[in-house]
């Protein structure tokens, strides 16, 4: 691996530590700092993250702090994590910021999301496909949606949520053959 590569690999891991530690603590809404190690591990793991990043969370919490994504709040003698409203804006927990977050302008990028969820699992498949719909995206077959904003976070919160790895994949694309019927469900130009 030459140093372009490892040096992005390591912005990479670092940038997934920052959102596994923020999704984490906006599932759970306010955690004991004890508890964020933990959770963020199980996180981690969820996301594809080598858990040997453990000795991280700490300098990742300090972090947060300063960017002013987190506040530790005390407690009968404890000491808690909770996100703050630029936490929760940097997470878009929710689908309806999801949908409300579209720039003035569209980067002409559609946003596929594939995913391969077994028989066994059609429950979590299910609660995939609502929330997906829920929140906007346009089913284009059974098991790819598209949706034409920036919407990466989101999907890797739905994925921990739903305990989904290595089953939903994620793209931009820039191209989409015979798309005038996307671009005219979205309200997008057709030119």
């Amino acid at each position: 691996m030459g140093v372009t590569e490892s040096g992005a690999r390591k912005k990479r891991q670092k940038r997934n530590m920052r959102r596994a530690i923020l999704m984490t603590i906006g599932l759970a809404g306010v955690l004991t700092v004890a508890a964020v190690a933990p959770g963020a591990v199980q996180l981690l793991k969820v996301t594809g993250i080598n858990a040997r990043l453990r000795y991280q969370t700490k300098t990742v919490l300090g972090k947060l702090k300063q960017k002013g994504e987190i506040e530790f709040v005390e407690r009968n003698g404890k000491r808690y994590v909770q996100l703050t409203e630029r936490g929760e804006r940097v997470l878009e927990l929710s689908g309806e910021r999801l949908a409300t977050a579209k720039p003035k302008k569209w980067d002409r990028r559609y946003r596929l999301v594939m995913f391969d969820i077994p028989e066994r699992r059609k429950r979590i498949r299910d609660a995939l496909r609502f929330k997906m719909s829920d929140v906007g995206f346009l089913r284009v077959q059974d098991s790819a949606w598209v949706y034409p904003y920036d919407c990466e976070e989101f999907i890797a919160l739905l994925k921990a949520e739903l305990h989904l790895g290595k089953d939903v994949l994620y793209a931009v694309i820039e191209e989409i053959d015979n798309d005038a019927w996307i671009r005219k469900h979205f309200n997008l130009p057709l030119d």
